[in-house]
This record gives structure tokens, C-alpha cells and sequence, in this order.
């Protein structure tokens, strides 16, 4: 066989692998897009659950206070803390878990009488200022700007900021 009559097989073959790496290539690409695709929708997914389990467990919180203390009108039957917008943002599941925390640390104030927090109040914002939480591996400072506490409810406002250790 000549040289010549081994050339046309070489060339089909040659077309065939180019065509085949071209449709693996391909695959590859479209599994990583799907990939993205399903593992940001999954992340969205778990960022709502997360925080529609914070807003159960602090309804349950506030539903079993209210039985409690439904027939006094001068305690603090709920809890709400409130994080200061910051710009830039901060990841949105590292502020809803700081304000689980904090809610969970100022829970010793449901119950208390509202003319008495004063002194309860105080002692709070001095144990929690400038408090270190750590959220997935990142540490994150608070600073308690302003306290509230009207028609039962405790409104805490923080300024929540990364912590950077010097």
C-alpha cells in the first residue's frame, strides 16, 4: 500500500476525534454550568430555611411569653433585634445568625417588669458591646446603639461590623 491510499483514513479518523473532543468538551461545560446553576439555587434554598427557622423559633419564643404574661401589661413580652444596614453589605446569613445569637443572649430580659429594665439594660449593653460572634469561620464585632422597649416589645438596634484582630 502506498503512502497515498493510508492518507484518506488518516484524515476521517483525524475529523472523527475532533468531532469526538468537541462533544466531550461540550459535556464538560454543560455539566458545569448545571452545576452553578444547581448549587446557587440550592444556597438560596438554604438561606431561606435558615431564616424562616429563625423566624419559627422566635415565634414560638414570643407565642409562649404571651400565654405567660398575657394579663400583664408592663413586662417585656417579645424581643426584637435589629441590624444597622452596612455598605457593603455584610453576607446576609452571618447577620441573621448574630441576631439569633443576641436574641438568644437577651432572652434573661422577657419577663422582666419595664419599669425595672433600666438597670437590666445597662448591664446588657455593657456585657454585649463590642462582643465577638463567630459566624462560618468569620468573626464579626457588635456595638449596641440604641435599646427600646414599648408596648412590651425590647427593640435592640446594633451595628454589626467584620472583626480584624490587630
Amino acid at each position: 500500500m502506498t503512502e497515498e491510499a493510508k492518507q484518506p483514513k488518516l484524515t476521517g479518523f483525524r475529523r472523527f476525534m475532533q468531532f469526538t473532543a468537541v462533544f466531550i468538551l461540550g459535556m464538560v461545560m454543560g455539566s458545569i454550568v448545571y452545576n452553578v446553576i444547581y448549587q446557587t439555587s440550592y444556597n438560596l434554598l438554604w438561606i431561606q430555611n435558615k431564616d424562616l427557622t429563625i423566624q419559627l423559633h422566635q415565634a414560638e419564643e414570643d407565642i409562649r411569653t404571651l400565654k405567660k404574661y398575657n394579663n400583664r401589661s408592663t413586662v417585656i413580652k417579645e424581643i426584637k433585634v435589629r441590624v444597622e444596614e452596612r455598605d457593603p453589605p455584610l453576607d446576609s446569613l452571618a447577620v441573621k445568625e448574630v441576631a439569633e445569637q443576641l436574641h438568644n443572649e437577651l432572652e434573661v430580659l422577657r419577663g422582666r417588669n419595664i419599669f425595672d429594665i433600666d438597670s437590666d439594660a445597662k448591664m446588657a449593653r455593657t456585657l454585649l458591646n463590642r462582643k465577638i460572634y463567630v459566624v462560618r469561620d468569620k468573626e464579626y464585632s457588635i456595638q449596641i446603639k440604641t435599646m427600646l422597649v414599648s408596648d412590651g416589645v425590647l427593640q435592640v438596634w446594633v451595628d454589626m461590623r467584620p472583626y480584624i484582630r490587630l
